[in-house]
């Protein structure tokens, strides 16, 4: 039973971890499966089973909290990591689902809020989609309703995802939230082709033409997806989500070393300290990030987001760094289709894969140009 107060208790996160803990440790020794264009459903199960999307919601909601955490991110960023070790497509679906129940309560009213804590106790995958097909999604005024035209593009768990919060212009040329079901079949389109990673994400797109909506799914004010610190801060999770399969390629490499009995070379050590050096490089960035984008007091939206894309920037390149490095040491073996490595590097390859990485690289470094760091530096 958990608490009626407003912050899960030691106990109930200790709980959980142990829970997340014997989950990943059975899923860790299971076999790689080839067939990398499958939803990863029984891991999905699985950590519904744990409570691991319920965990999400409020504590009032009859959740742990963890979309909102106040731990410095430090059981969310497990989860997503976790997640992103045993499969990070599944990883990109529930940091999506992870954005929706934040942006809800960050945005939502207390209905919206009722109605989304109910509907993901069933069992519901969320999904966040805002990327435009053609045409894009726009919303217009019909009496006393309002209809939806256009469709979503990149939208991942097409197939899985039972609601969605997407963006759509109006009228006004004004960007807006909404909350809607994304359970019809036939709305369902083919993505952008077939992607050379991320494939068991299930990425299509879905076609909202024609669809009635009421003034209680639009969610927040206009603009408020795009609204600061949130917009960036939460790049964070996606970063944990990566650094899961940063730490899957760093064990792959030494457990492929040691049973060609080339562990020992020098060589091959040099590469092994070098990737155990990545990790641990965007571990720490990944903590910093989530701790800045944690509510943590004396830090400026404009700080936040400067440190959280400084992170994003810095993990993406670690995860490279490493990705050259177990290629290097393993050989033509890390090309070889239908081998755990080869997919893992393609999948993290691709994830990496956000928008605008200069932008977030010159506007987190600008912040600090013009400010003093803090002491013993971010």
């Amino acid at each position: 039973m958990l608490n009626s107060g407003h912050e899960m208790t030691e106990g109930e996160g200790s709980a959980f971890r142990t829970r997340l803990k014997h989950l990943f440790a059975d899923w860790k020794v299971r076999p790689f499966t080839p067939a990398e264009n499958l939803f990863p459903s029984d891991l999905l199960k699985s950590l519904r089973q744990i409570g691991a999307l319920d965990a999400l919601l409020s504590v009032e909601e009859g959740g742990l909290g963890l979309a909102s955490p106040r731990d410095g991110g430090r059981l969310l960023s497990l989860l997503l990591r976790r997640t992103g070790y045993l499969s990070l497509s599944l990883g990109r679906c529930l940091e999506g689902h992870v954005n929706v129940v934040r942006l809800v309560a960050l945005y939502g009213t207390p209905e919206q809020r009722y109605s989304l804590a109910t509907t993901l106790k069933n069992g519901v995958l969320a999904g966040i989609w805002v990327t435009d097909g053609e045409p894009s999604v726009r919303l217009r005024k019909d009496g006393e309703t309002y209809r939806l035209s256009g469709i979503k593009g990149f939208a991942s768990g097409v197939s899985e995802v039972g609601l969605a919060l997407i963006t759509a212009t109006t009228e006004q040329e004004e960007s807006v939230m909404l909350l809607v079901p994304t359970t019809d079949p036939a709305r369902r389109r083919p993505g952008p082709g077939k992607l050379t990673g991320m494939q068991a994400s299930g990425t299509g797109a879905y076609d909202f033409s024609g669809l009635t909506v009421s003034a209680q799914d639009i969610l927040g004010s206009a603009g408020d997806y795009l609204r600061q610190p949130e917009f960036s801060a939460g790049a964070w999770r996606g970063s944990a989500v990566a650094l899961g399969a940063v730490d899957r390629l760093v064990d792959l490499l030494r457990e492929e070393l040691l049973a060609r009995k080339r562990a020992d070379n020098p060589h091959q050590l040099c590469r092994i300290g070098e990737a155990m050096i990545l990790q641990k490089t965007a571990s720490l960035w990944v903590e910093q990030a989530a701790q800045a984008a944690g509510d943590c007091p004396g830090l400026s939206p404009e700080e936040v987001t400067a440190t959280v894309n400084l992170a994003r920037l810095a993990v993406e390149r670690a995860a490279l760094e490493l990705i050259t490095l177990v290629q290097r040491g393993l050989g033509l073996s890390a090309f070889v289709k239908g081998r755990a490595v080869e997919q893992v590097m393609r999948d993290l390859a691709t994830y990496l894969r956000q928008p605008a990485p200069d932008e977030a690289l010159t506007e987190g470094a600008a912040w600090f140009v013009r400010h003093d760091w803090p002491e013993g530096g971010l």
